[in-house]
Order: C-alpha cells, then structure tokens, then sequence
C-alpha cells in the first residue's frame, strides 16, 4: 500500500460527517486499532469480515497485518466511496460491499477459514451478533467492539445483574473473553458510553439450526419476567415438569442457572417437540 492520508482528512474529503441513525463513531487511533487487531490473534491465511468500517480505521490495520484478504461490509455511500479509493491501493486484499450487513450472509462472502473483526455499529450490534452465533460453526473466531454494557452481557456469569439471554446464547456457542476496553475519547464523534472489544471462539460442538431455535425461545421466556421462578416463567415449555425431568429445582430464576443448565433444558424442550420425549406444557 501507498501511504494514506490521514483519517480525519479523508472523513473531510468524502463529508463522512457520522449519522446518529446508523450507529457511527469512527476509530481514528492507529495505535488502538493496531491492537484490536492483534487481539484478533494470528491471521495469515485467515479470510476476514469487517462490518460497518465507515472511513476505514480499522480497515487498515487490518490490511497491515498478514490476513489473506478483507472484505468490508459498509451501508453508508460516502464511506464505500472512500473504502474503494483505499482498495485501489491494496493489492486486491480489500473488497469493499456496499449493503446493510444485517441482510448479508457473512459465511458466503469468502472462504475458509475465516473471521470477523468489527467495530460494529452500536443500533445493530446485538442482532448481528445473534446472527453470526447461528453460524458459528463457519467462523474461525469473532472480535468485535461493542458498548461496554452489551460487551459485560456477552461476558457475564450466573448470577450478576448483567447475566441474561445474550449471555447464554454467546456462550453456548463460543468461549468469550473480555479483551480490552475503550473510552470515548478513542472515537469521532465519542460515544456517551465506554466500549469494550470481545473475542468469541467458537466450540467445536455447534448446535443445530433448530436447538438454536429452541433456546432463543427458552432464554426469552426465561428471562422475560426475571422476578418470576423458573416453574412460572417456563410455563409455555413445560414448567415444573421440565424443570424436574432435568433435574433443576422449579423455584429458581433464570440468572441462577449456568449455560450447560439451560443447554440441558433446551435439548429436552427439542427432544418433547419432536416426539423424543413427552414433556408437556404446564398448565397448572
């Protein structure tokens, strides 16, 4: 690559003035982007997805490291146009997509192995993240910065107050790790929120489609009313009698319960669904 100009240069030059609407608060530190992108671990060979890169601080670093290639995944049409001019330099190792990425499929986008290294969008960070636990079995790892609020969630254990669904479902699926946390200042325009960068490794054991189904389902009604005991809250899948049949007391609450608990509850749940097993609805 040729060198760049500065960042705040080319935010003025292609007028990426940051939109409330779409969640922007661009990554200007070079330094900080250099080391998300290390906590990303070894890259050679590694096909990345970069969601939401607006003028391209990331991008970058992302394009210093040894990654095989970098697809940018970027809605805003001033910031494709200056993510295709850094293209240019690039050698071919950055293609640059112009579309919202909650309607892209990330796992068709390149080949194995691959990963996803994000700044991402605050308004769509947490159904993206839902997303790509579906598909964890197609993705080598995920690194992704997120308000510190959703990254403590993701990271959360039994019985704190950040403990809830997205929890369950990040670590169900992936072994997650709090990997540095960001303020503000690092961001233009800076948010009224810290951020935090998490990186989730995929387990070997995926789900399939529909247990993953099945506990979206379960962790909602779980955590829908966390007051209530798990005999009332679990009603519509089976209540008191599936909470016996594995093996956990019917007057705990959801945030009590670890993951391998509420897996066993969802393999059961499925199981009585498809005819496996005869647990009922409680109608008690």
């Amino acid at each position: 690559m040729t060198t760049e100009p500065p960042l705040r240069e080319v935010i003025a030059r292609y007028r990426i003035a940051a939109k409330r609407a779409l969640g922007q608060h661009f990554l200007l530190d070079s330094n900080l982007a250099g080391r998300i992108v290390r906590a990303a671990g070894p890259l050679r060979g590694v096909h990345v997805v970069e969601i939401g890169p607006g003028p391209g601080g990331l991008t970058r670093a992302l394009l210093v490291s040894d990654a095989a290639s970098i697809t940018a995944v970027e809605i805003d049409p001033r910031a494709v146009e200056a993510l295709l001019a850094l293209s240019a330099q690039a050698a071919g190792r950055l293609r640059v997509i112009a579309g919202d990425a909650l309607a892209v499929d990330v796992t068709s986008l390149t080949p194995e192995p691959r990963q996803i290294v994000a700044n991402l969008p605050y308004n769509i960070a947490t159904p993206l993240l839902v997303g790509w636990l579906q598909q964890a079995r197609a993705l080598k790892r995920l690194t992704l910065m997120f308000q510190q609020e959703v990254a403590e969630r993701i990271c959360a254990t039994p019985g704190t107050a950040a403990y809830g669904r997205l929890t369950i479902l990040a670590q169900w699926t992936c072994q997650t790790t709090l990997l540095l946390r960001v303020p503000p200042a690092a961001f233009v325009p800076p948010p009224k929120v810290h951020s935090a960068v998490v990186g989730l490794m995929p387990h070997a054991a995926q789900p399939d489609p529909a247990l993953f189904r099945t506990m979206e389902r379960l962790t909602a009604a779980a955590f829908g009313q966390r007051r209530k005991m798990l005999r009332s809250a679990l009603k519509p899948l089976g209540g008191e009698m599936l909470l016996r049949r594995a093996g956990i007391a019917a007057d705990r609450r959801a945030e009590t319960l670890s993951v391998s608990e509420f897996d066993r509850l969802a393999q059961l749940v499925a199981s009585s669904e498809t005819g496996n097993e005869t647990v009922q609805p409680d109608t008690a």
